[in-house]
């Protein structure tokens, strides 16, 4: 298979795992055969855009979101932090991550007074 169809296999795996979902279980959310998300996990079957959609609108995700995540755009160092702080709260579930926004708010609110 394809560097591609390796990472969408990698990134449905993740966010799969990151949502607490089963194969099937995200299988049934997507519509799709329960023995093809694994197949695509594996790298073993290439998806249609229509397929991937399925998954992605399953895992709450966006397509950019998505690809964004499986193939981060390379940006000038100076953005190297930045991209490495997203990546790190990609890993975190939505009431993680909405915990560490009150943080960041907190201490932007305390640079400006």
């Amino acid at each position: 298979m394809t560097d591609l169809m390796k990472m969408v296999g990698e990134g449905i795996r993740h966010f799969r795992k990151l949502r607490g979902l089963s194969q099937e279980e995200l299988a049934s959310k997507a519509d799709v055969h329960e023995t093809y998300i694994g197949k695509l996990e594996r790298s073993e079957k290439v998806c249609s855009i229509v397929v991937l959609d399925k998954i992605t609108n399953a895992l709450n995700l966006s397509m950019v979101e998505f690809f964004s995540y499986i193939q981060p755009v390379n940006r000038e160092k100076s953005e190297s932090t930045l991209t490495e702080i997203v990546n790190r709260l990609r890993s975190r579930n939505e009431n993680e991550q909405k915990k560490i926004l009150k943080v960041i708010d907190v201490i932007l609110d305390d640079q400006l007074n």
